[in-house]
This record gives structure tokens, sequence and C-alpha cells, in this order.
């Protein structure tokens, strides 16, 4: 199956409503639910249709329903006490159930084997109901068109901390969550350091003694085995906590962008950078109106929201955090002719992300004068700048969003110009990058290739990326177009974490992206990287070293063939 047929499958199976038929009625009734007068809706409708900008994809799927429910981001508190741990378990079932994904931290939980009073027994530590939980999502769709996602979070001086770090060591299990140690700078100083034995956790059921070393080696083997756990980085959130005084966030949404407070949710979107490069040159007029109605968008979503419990609705209501970021990020790129991998490309890109998010502050400014700042302003780092939002600008994965869309996702690189997508709404696709396929059609006209010629030429490369994932060895590419063509996997992992950091000087929440790493990465990448991340202030890194895994979405071969798969790879053995 191709995009086209990709697109379609997923409309089908997530996005359209009784009565609905096109993408353009999704819009329409989005755009009508969220706006308040004809005029909005308009406007909505056209930076939706137009694949400008998009929603996250519970708005896409409730907006104008009965369900109602438009936030994808939720962090619910997790206390010691077996009422309270099952109550965050019932709240998340309720937001998973009405498209929600949702962050825990379970540190407030006390260690395996400590006593308990109310029974004369012992705890099973944090671990094993993280299990509970992960079975309770298992049997829950989000509003029956997707399965549900959490981040299950444990601070890195809590006693039962490697256990936690070695949960998922085996593949399938826990597979309803990311989980990620949330480290402070002193242990990442003491790491730093090489400081391994100068701080000791004695755990106080079973007495084991847990170094700063132990910790260190369990979640750097977590990473290089299968690409878990990932690290927060505590006070670097904090550092740029918009209301410190409502308490520290310890906790974020499922894919890390979002730090959030107990029971706050965030509505996400994003804007399609590649839509607004036309012919090598990027419209920034168009990209100042897009982030203006994107922000609107947003902010009225918060009130047109039905929260699925009463304290979210509270805490949402105080800060009313919005996550605008962008995707397309490698497609425009790509057209401007800038290298993911170059500090032109960085620079580039963080000129582009200050720029939104400067205009996005100025939005939310003017609304700020027109209905009110955030109710909790007063208190915040905003004081003497009206805002009506406390945090505005976000970078989610944007997977599915992309796919509608038809752009590369979030600000990751391409994984590759060609692969297989597995199981999307149950099926495999075969996806081939558009502007890859015209950019060598271009090339190869411009150096005199006969049409025939073009035509044999352009679906070698297309074999051999799917195959491979690369076209570095492709010698009769000119060294200019390979250098501006990588995939993910080409682009070295430094480099990665380099584009990470300059988009995150200038958002005001996190980034979701992948480092990237060869199979052949060792151990001490997988350390330097992590290093590398906490001193050039990242505030999250997630790793993945290449075929680390066995299950994952996008692959190149080895793949079951379905028919399309069949007939690409039966041309390339011809050729």
């Amino acid at each position: 199956m191709n995009s086209a047929q990709l697109v379609d499958s997923i409309l089908s199976a997530r996005y359209l409503r009784e009565g609905e038929k096109t993408f353009g009625d999704i819009c329409h009734r989005v755009a009508y639910a969220v706006a308040d007068n004809n005029a909005e809706a308009t406007k909505f409708y056209d930076i939706m249709v137009t694949l400008r900008f998009l929603p996250n994809s519970p708005t896409l799927m409730n907006a104008g329903t009965n369900l109602g429910q438009l936030s994808a981001c939720f962090v619910l508190p997790v206390p010691d006490s077996i009422n309270g741990i099952f109550d965050a378990m019932k709240n998340g079932a309720i937001i998973h159930k009405t498209g929600g994904g949702t962050g825990y931290n379970f540190s407030h939980i006390r260690p395996k084997g400590s006593p308990v009073q109310s029974t004369d027994g012992v705890a099973s530590g944090p671990v094993s109901f993280m299990g509970i939980f992960n079975a309770a999502t298992d049997v829950i769709k989000q509003g029956g068109r997707r399965r549900g996602a959490n981040m299950g979070i444990l601070n890195v001086w809590h006693p039962d901390i490697l256990s936690f770090i070695t949960a998922k060591s085996r593949e399938g299990t826990l597979s309803n969550f990311n989980i990620s140690v949330m480290v402070d700078d002193k242990f990442m100083e003491l790491v730093s350091r090489k400081m391994y034995d100068a701080v000791r956790v004695i755990h106080p059921c079973s007495a084991e003694v847990i170094t700063v070393g132990r910790i260190w080696s369990a979640i750097v083997e977590g990473i290089w085995i299968n690409g878990e756990p990932g690290l927060l980085f505590h006070d670097e959130i904090n550092r740029f906590n918009p209301t410190p005084r409502l308490g520290d966030i310890d906790a974020t949404n499922p894919c890390g962008e979002q730090p959030l407070l107990p029971f706050e949710s965030c509505v996400l979107g994003s804007i399609n950078l590649a839509s607004f490069v036309q012919n090598g040159n990027f419209n920034e007029r168009e990209l100042n109106h897009a982030v203006r109605t994107a922000v609107c968008f947003l902010d009225k979503v918060i009130e047109k929201n039905i929260y699925p419990i009463p304290e979210i609705e509270e805490a949402t209501r105080k800060t009313r955090k919005i996550g605008l970021g962008l995707m397309g990020v490698h497609d425009a790129l790509l057209m401007m002719g800038l290298a993911y991998d170059s500090p032109e490309g960085r620079t580039w890109c963080e000129r582009i992300m200050k720029y939104v998010t400067d205009t996005a502050v100025d939005e939310s400014h003017i609304r700020a004068e027109q209905l009110g700042p955030f109710p909790a302003w007063e208190d915040s780092i905003w004081k003497g700048l009206p805002l009506r939002n406390a945090t505005l600008t976000s970078i989610a994965p944007t997977g599915t969003l992309s796919l509608l869309a038809g752009c590369s996702s979030g600000i990751e690189p391409l994984f590759s110009f060609a692969y297989t997508r597995m199981n999307t709404v149950g099926k495999s696709f075969v996806i081939v990058n558009p502007i890859f396929r015209a950019m060598l059609e271009k090339n190869l006209s411009e150096r005199g290739f006969s049409k025939k010629e073009q035509i044999k030429r352009v679906e070698e490369a297309i074999c051999h990326v799917h195959e491979t994932g690369t076209i570095q060895d492709l010698d009769w590419l000119p060294k200019e177009f390979r250098a501006l063509f990588k995939t993910a996997l080409d682009i070295h992992w430094k480099d990665h974490i380099l584009m990470q950091a300059a988009f995150q000087k200038h958002i005001h929440a996190s980034i979701s992206k992948t480092i990237n790493m060869p199979n052949t990465a060792t151990k001490e990448d997988c350390a330097e990287a992590l290093l590398m991340a906490w001193q050039l202030k990242l505030k999250g890194i997630t790793i993945y070293r290449a075929g680390s895994r066995r299950r994952v979405v996008l692959n190149l071969k080895d793949t079951p063939v379905d028919s399309d798969t069949k007939s690409l790879r039966d041309s390339c053995k011809t050729k």
C-alpha cells in the first residue's frame, strides 16, 4: 500500500466520524466545534485543510462529538497508599478511553519489602504496581481507536532504582510504558567527575548497597540493550518551571515533550514547516499568521474541552498550558538545500524556533490583554508580561499527524527515503519520500541523463535506500546530493544531540526526539551521549541503537511481504 492508501486507512480507522467521508469533513467538524463564530471557524478550517497546522489526535477525533476530550497529555500523581494508587490507575483508564496519554512518577511508593502497618505485610514496591497499570492499559483502547500510552518515572535516588532500570530489559515487558529515570544535577555531576562510589544508597529493607556507579552502569546497559530507560533532567526542567510556587515538576507525558504538574493536561498542535517553503524560499509572513492562528485555536480548546475528572480541569485552567510545535522540519531543510547535520542547518532551525516562540508569546500576550492572563500568572515567571498561557511551545513526535500532512515527523531526520511502515492501523505500507524522488529526478535531468536512464537510476536509488537506509554508498550520485540527503543513521549521534539542543534554547516545554545510533555504537558512546545532553541543557534524552529491538514501526528489510513490498523488491532484484 502507498502513502495515499495509508492516509485513507488512518482516516477511516481513527478520525472519520459518522457521516464523514473526507479529511475536509474532519476539519469542518473540528473548526466549528472549537471556534466561537463563523469567521473563526473559516480561519481554523483553512489552516487545517491546507495541512499547515494540525492539532493533536484527540482534538481531531473528539471535537464536535459527545466525548469532547481534546487533550493529548496528562500527568497523574501516584501517592503511597492503596487508595491513591488505584485512584491514579482508574483516572488513567478514563483518560486512555477518551484519547489521552498519561505520565506517572512512582517515586512516592515505598520500596519493596517495606512494612505495611495496616496489614502487617510488606510492600511490593513501585515496579510491581507498574505491571498492574500496564495490564489495565492493555485492555483499554483510547476512544476505541488506539491503545493508551504511559510514561513511568522513578527518581534516581529511590532505593528500588535498579529494579526499575532493568524492568524492561526483556522486550515486550511493560509494553504500554516508556520508562525514564529522573536524575538531578548532583547525580550527573558525580558521574561527570567519575565519583562512582562517592554517594551510596542503602536499601532500607534488603540493605543492598547501591552506588552511583551501579546506577549509571545499569542505565547505560539498558539503553545499549534496547533503548530504555530514557533520562529526564529534573533541575533543568524546573529551572524553566513557569509556575514554581505551584510545586516542582517531576513527571512528563508519555513521549517526554511536556513536563506537567500533578493533574495538569496540555493540548498540542504542530505547524508543518515544509508548507512554508516555495522554490527554496521560506515564507516567514505566512508562518507568522499560522502561529497566531494556532495559538488562538489551542487556547480555545482549553475552553471547549470536556475534562475527564474535575482535578484535571482545575489544574489545567489554572496554567492554561499549550504546546505548539513543528513537523516537516527535515523536509523544509531539504527544500532549502540545508543539511540536517550542518551548522547552517542548525542555525536556521534555531532562528525559526525562536521566531515561532516569540510570535506565540506575543499572540498569547494580546489574548491576555483581551481575555485576562492565566490564573496563576501573578506567581509565575511571566509576572510583568501578562500571558494567556504559562507555556506555549513544545515539540511532539507527530507520528500520525505527519503521515496525514505528508511530511517528516517532528524535528526528526527522515528514517529512510524509502521504508516499510509496520502495524499502522493493522497494515504495512511502503513509503517513498516525495522530496527525495523529485530532487533526484531533477538532479539526473540536469546532468543530461536520458529519460529512460533517469527512470532506471531513480528506481535503483529507491530500491537501494529501502534495503539499506542510505544512499551514501551510491558513487554515481554527486557528493553534494549525498551530503544533503542523509538519513537518521547517516547522521552522527552528536549531530542529533546538537540539533535537539538548538531547538531547546527556544522551547518552553521540552522535545520528543530520538538520538539514533548505529548498531556498532558502544556503551561508551551511550554514556558520552547522556553526559553531552546534560551539559547542553537538554530536559531529557532518548537513545536508540539500531537493531537493538526486534519489534519496530519503521523497517527497511526482513518485513512481512505484502503485495506492494513484494512488488518493490521484485523490481529491485531485476535491476
